[in-house]
């Protein structure tokens, strides 16, 4: 199959929605596809090789005939849709609910109305799509199952809450200041609590025991066997991958049950973790009922990384986008 992921008016740059994209196309090129990325400028992305081959192009000449193109973001649509027939099905791989790009009226005016087969990465966002009458089909991406394991390597006499940190337009919808907010409450309350965080964006000294910024996957290992209990308070998200990733390890999250908090399709409450109520003091209540039980923290975090092993990884995950999109075409 040739596929197309269409990049432009969105481009890849050093983000975690990126370096999904380029890990899909890897995947789907190692399996024996023909794969291109269509794009309007430089990939500045440099956290992944892509090995696909990336086109820089202003004009549909330059697009090779494909089954398959699809829009990678809300502002790549329009491209997408205006695309050569001769480029396959048109699609759209939504992953997140993009209101940082136009407003709800418009999202469904000008992105879900438009004429493209639509794919989502996740139960919140084919729900949130439901609302609207769009139907849609669930294409997760897929985890790094072999990359992400658990060593065995917290340590006992500390307590190690984990954190995403964000700051700027999407800090509201992460709400890095609930992960905060927490660890100060339980650390006033039990002297040997810590805080761990990473991000994209550099963090003021101070705020957490431990920061690192854009680490690679050996640093990720690392962090999340260090951590006891994940804190994922995210409001707006497709698939969130922070949570999952550190699930793999065998940690359990505590999480809220926001329409899209982007944990419903791993994160099972009392099984591995909690779902909060989505106000603080449930979120709050349910990180320091973990905090008092070790045993139960040790067998959420193996249900956890069961959990995700269902979903699978990237070629599984990627075999099942093939499969459907062979299915329309036939």
């Amino acid at each position: 199959m040739k596929i197309l992921f269409d990049l432009r008016n969105v481009g890849l740059g050093n983000n975690g929605g990126s370096l999904t994209l380029i890990k899909s196309g890897n995947e789907l090129q190692e399996m024996g596809h023909e794969v291109y990325f269509i794009d309007g400028g430089k990939n500045k992305h440099t956290w992944a090789q892509l090995e696909c081959e990336h086109i820089v192009t202003q004009h549909d000449d330059d697009i090779p005939s494909a089954d398959l193109i699809m829009a990678t973001g809300y502002k790549s649509v329009a491209k997408t849709v205006s695309a050569p027939d001769r480029c396959g099905i048109k699609a759209h791989w939504i992953r997140g609910w993009e209101t940082w790009q136009y407003p709800p009226k418009k999202i469904v005016s000008k992105i879900l109305s438009a004429p493209t087969v639509k794919l989502v990465n996740s139960l919140g966002l084919k729900q949130r799509l439901k609302e609207y009458n769009f139907k849609s089909k669930i294409i997760r991406p897929g985890y790094d199952l072999k990359d992400l394991y658990c060593t065995n390597s917290r340590n006992k006499k500390k307590f190690v809450l984990g954190g995403l940190f964000t700051s700027g337009k999407h800090e509201p919808i992460k709400r890095t200041k609930w992960v905060i907010d927490a660890y100060q409450l339980l650390k006033s309350k039990y002297s040997n609590v810590q805080l761990w965080m990473f991000g994209n964006t550099m963090m003021p000294q101070g705020i957490a025991d431990n920061f690192m910024h854009r680490p690679t996957i050996d640093a990720k290992l690392y962090l999340y066997n260090s951590i006891d209990v994940w804190l994922s308070p995210a409001i707006q998200e497709g698939l969130h991958m922070p949570p999952a990733e550190a699930m793999m390890t065998e940690c359990p999250v505590v999480g809220v049950d926001a329409p899209l908090s982007g944990t419903h399709d791993y994160l099972m409450d009392g099984i591995s973790g909690y779902v909060s109520k989505n106000d603080f003091e449930s979120f709050f209540a349910n990180i320091e009922k973990l905090y008092l039980d070790r045993e139960m923290r040790r067998e959420m975090g193996k249900r956890a990384r069961m959990k995700v092993e269902e979903i699978g990884d990237r070629r599984k995950n990627m075999n099942k986008l093939v499969t459907y999109i062979k299915g329309l075409s036939e």
